[in-house]
């Protein structure tokens, strides 16, 4: 039927001809691309449209390759958002015709049938297909290289997107299709032709990870293979080899262990080969292997020939983007490919124990960057060990002063900050007149602050930042103190480089000294504040927003300090004049909002003279993007959530710094019904920032919450739900905290959720490992806070949750959170107390896991609850508890009298 249905259809010429003209004009640079695109989609809705493609791509030889290869990438995109909706004999007709293209004699044809066939087998499956892999194993063994090759092409694509598809039972096969390819993908690997060696050893290293019976039972002789092609003369197969090595040292390093000699010996070797693909791939090894956690012994007699290879590789490449960049002063406006892409991390309450964004992933990682993080983590397990091979190349590199060699020694400067943390031990070695190396190291790189070449200037800046905790830490030292403020200064006149590459190095150095030092920073506001904000009113907006982030962080170290008019003066009239500059649509507000938010942290109340512009502005960026979502040309702007999560954090930020003086602001808004929409958003980080904002509220003013009390309260309840968990952690999160703030300050009416939300929070703490610690203990507390409040209605069901509940409860630090927490365990077991009983030794642990209770009353409950229940087992139950305890613990218990 299916076969007759193919037979059947033919394309119409007419038809043929106007959609090759419109592919013609799609590959066109100079043609009107959204026109055309608009035509391509009206011709998408003829069913037979993708018949149509993919005879272009098969039959259409009058045609040049670039209107075939656009006709099967159009065929592709359309099968993904149609497959399913398409009628049986289409589907049939665009799989026949794709087949024959395997064998066709043009690369390009061959490799675009191969990118639409893994498509169709994602989409539908090999059941779906048995031809397929009939039709594989036919051009697999056919001995013509066009087959072979285009072949082999769709299978490592299929590898790629699908590998476990072909390690499932198929009806009509007799054994799965991995067994079938795996002994012909092998074969490959010795034959003349690097194309089909290089795809069949990138569709076998697909399976390490899953690794299916196939390859688990042909691994020596997949072994035997890399070894042959080990000194391939295709760089290409050379790169994969190493990627092979690489991933069987992370994830099977017991495959590899009797060969571990060889291995390293070879790719010390490829670390330095000529293609630098190739010895990227390679220098990838060095950080699998010490993060596998294999025997440090394997490695160790390799560190001196290891530690000069890695060191070379982190010289500059002739044509690293880096060096044209480098060349830019700030006279060069900034273009738009120069603005990274920024990440806003929506505001979590509770342990920070979430991923920031690393800066680098939106750089080339290249093996410069490899070398200096395997040089990073080498020092880190090896420590002091590589100082004896790598301090002498250091010192012979920076010993080189003429200009030619300035690659040489901004390597030797990097090479120091990539082991500053890991042999910051060996930098204090047991000299007789103890004079700290680190000072001389310190001492050393202040002058090339000043060096000619600008990325000798930055990389110093990077370096100094690396050292910057231990910087801090001999502050009080005489000598640590003028080194500290040789550094600082430094930095800051760096900060006013003319060189925008080293300006960004200055800034993002200064920001990580300001988390270090805190405190320290007070004594040189002034200067500090002068410096940035002369950078302010310089700067390119690629650099303006590390300057925001530098702002920000010193807010954040100094906090109420930065509260005096002297240097209020200095900050705050620059950065108004530029929120007043930025229109509502400008996404230069975002870096702005942010450290509007530190500020206003940081100042407190103090932050009350400028804060009625701010949080009116706040209330009409998210008005106006709430319009934008349903309606962009109403609202003026395209819609964009980051200026809704950036404005929520910035009025969480106002109701931390202001407190109840954010109260007049709230009541004259709206804010209380914008809110309830971002907590009902479907998306997941503004929903997170919503129920952060919720909490902080909840906390300073919640009688203007009370008007949507219920729906709030069931908003929040909902984002703890098994399947809400799952799909948003950090959402939940912050749900539960601002239940628990809420509870805290509506007291009773709180009871008409209480059961729904113990019912969500119970299997949380039961389920605990592997769970967000942050969820963990806000679950704890709010539970707690839940049981304070309705006791009547929870006790009822501690038996249930009592030992996983004492076990979080240990984790929580003190603090008044804690304390909330714990009034609620007392109020429980008074009213039911028998329903402790059974788990009295978690109970006793939870209260020994305090450092000191401060309130008095709760002190005086805790004891009442011990003694109460000394006295209920007083036929021995309760020494037979004790027992059970470790010494520490009885210990802590003592305080309160038992």
């Amino acid at each position: 039927m299916a076969t007759a249905a193919v037979a059947l259809w033919q394309p119409r010429e007419e038809g043929l001809r106007e959609i090759c003209g419109l592919l013609e004009q799609h590959i066109s640079p100079n043609s009107d691309q959204c026109g055309i695109w608009q035509q391509l989609q009206h011709y998408s809705q003829f069913p037979d449209f993708n018949n149509y493609l993919a005879f272009i791509l098969a039959h259409a030889e009058g045609k040049s390759v670039e209107i075939r290869q656009a006709a099967g990438l159009l065929l592709k995109n359309n099968l993904r958002a149609t497959f399913s909706s398409l009628s049986p004999s289409h589907q049939q007709y665009i799989k026949s015709e794709l087949l024959p293209c395997l064998g066709a004699t043009d690369r390009t044809i061959r490799f675009t049938a191969g990118t639409v066939i893994s498509v169709l087998v994602l989409l539908g499956r090999l059941i779906g297909w048995p031809e397929l892999l009939q039709a594989l194993v036919r051009c697999l063994d056919s001995n013509d290289l066009n087959h072979m090759e285009g072949a082999m092409d769709a299978i490592c694509k299929i590898c790629e997107d699908i590998p476990e598809e072909l390690d499932v039972d198929v009806p009509g096969l007799s054994e799965r299709p991995i067994n079938i390819l795996m002994p012909r993908l092998l074969q490959f690997f010795q034959s003349p032709h690097a194309v089909l060696r290089k795809l069949s050893l990138g569709s076998v290293n697909q399976f390490i990870v899953v690794m299916p019976t196939a390859l688990f039972m042909s691994m020596d002789q997949y072994l035997q293979g890399l070894f042959v092609l080990a000194h391939d003369s295709s760089a290409d197969v050379r790169k994969l080899v190493c990627a092979a090595f690489v991933q069987l040292i992370e994830v099977r390093p017991s495959f590899l262990e009797p060969h571990l000699r060889n291995v390293i010996e070879y790719i010390l070797q490829v670390s330095k080969d000529p293609d630098d693909e190739v010895a990227l791939e390679a220098c990838e090894f060095w950080s699998a292997y010490c993060d596998a956690n294999l025997p440090s012994d394997g490695l160790r007699e390799f560190l001196p020939r290891l530690i000069p290879v890695l060191l070379s590789n982190m010289a500059y490449a002739d044509d690293d983007e880096s060096l044209v960049d480098a060349e830019e002063d700030e006279s060069f406006p900034d273009r738009d490919q120069d603005l990274k892409p920024r990440f806003h991390s929506s505001r979590l309450h509770g342990s920070e124990d979430g991923e920031e964004v690393d800066d680098d992933t939106v750089n080339v990682w290249n093996l410069r960057k490899c070398s200096a993080a395997g040089l990073d983590i080498l020092s880190n397990v090896y420590g002091d060990e590589i100082l004896p091979t790598l301090m002498p190349l250091i010192q012979q590199k920076l010993s080189t002063t003429n200009d030619s060699a300035w690659k040489e020694r901004e390597a030797a400067v990097l090479a120091i900050g990539a082991i500053a943390e890991g042999c910051i031990n060996g930098l204090y070695p047991h000299l007789p007149e103890a004079v700290c190396i680190l000072l001389q190291i310190i001492a050393f790189l202040i002058p090339l602050l000043d060096d000619k070449f600008p990325l000798i200037r930055s990389i110093t800046c990077w370096t100094l930042s690396r050292f910057s905790k231990y910087i801090i830490q001999g502050i009080d030292d005489q000598n640590g103190s003028e080194q500290f403020d040789k550094v600082l200064i430094g930095l800051l006149r760096r900060i006013l480089d003319t060189n925008k590459r080293v300006q960004e190095a200055a800034c993002s150095a200064f920001a990580t000294l300001e988390e270090e030092a805190a405190e320290e920073l007070v004594p040189h506001l002034e200067v500090i504040l002068q410096h940035l904000l002369c950078a302010y009113s310089k700067y390119q907006r690629r650099n303006l927003r590390i300057v925001y982030d530098a702002i920000g962080t010193l807010a954040d170290a100094v906090g109420g300090e930065l509260n005096q008019p002297k240097y209020l003066d200095i900050l705050m009239p620059p950065l108004i004049s530029k929120w007043q500059q930025l229109s509502n649509s400008d996404k230069d507000l975002f870096p702005l909002l942010e450290c509007f938010t530190s500020i206003a942290q940081a100042l407190g109340p103090g932050f009350s003279q400028f804060a009625e512009p701010v949080f009116q502005r706040c209330i009409n960026l998210i008005q106006i993007q709430q319009l934008a979502k349903v309606d962009h040309v109403a609202a003026g702007v395209q819609y964009d959530r980051e200026f809704i999560i950036c404005s929520l954090d910035l009025l969480s930020g106002l109701a931390e710094g202001l407190g109840s003086g954010i109260e007049s602001l709230v009541a004259q808004s709206n804010l209380r019904e914008l809110l309830l929409q971002c907590c009902m958003d479907g998306g997941v980080d503004i929903r997170q920032s919503a129920f952060a904002l919720l909490g902080d509220l909840a906390r300073v003013c919640p009688v203007h919450l009370h008007p949507r009390l219920q729906e709030f309260l069931d908003a929040a309840a909902k984002q703890l739900h098994s399947s809400a968990v799952k799909e948003a952690v950090s959402v939940a999160n912050n749900a539960c905290w601002a239940i628990g703030e809420l509870t805290v300050k509506v007291r009773q009416e709180i009871s008409p959720i209480v059961l729904a939300v113990i019912s969500c929070l119970v299997p949380i703490l039961q389920n605990a490992e592997g769970l967000n610690k942050s969820l963990i203990e806000n679950s704890a507390i709010t539970l707690g806070r839940l049981g304070w409040v309705c006791p009547e209605l929870v006790a009822p069901h501690m038996e249930h949750f009592m030992q996983s509940w004492c076990t979080a409860l240990c984790m929580i630090r003190d603090d008044f959170e804690k304390e909330d927490a714990f009034r609620g365990l007392c109020a429980m077991v008074r009213a039911i107390p028998l329903g402790a009983v059974s788990s009295l030794a978690y109970l006793c642990k939870a209260i020994a896991s305090w450092h000191e209770i401060r309130s008095e009353d709760l002190n005086n409950e805790v004891c009442e609850v011990l003694n109460g229940y000394k006295q209920m087992l007083a036929n021995g139950g309760w020494e037979q508890c004790m027992a059970t305890l470790e010494p520490s613990v009885l210990h802590r218990l003592s305080r309160y009298q038992v």
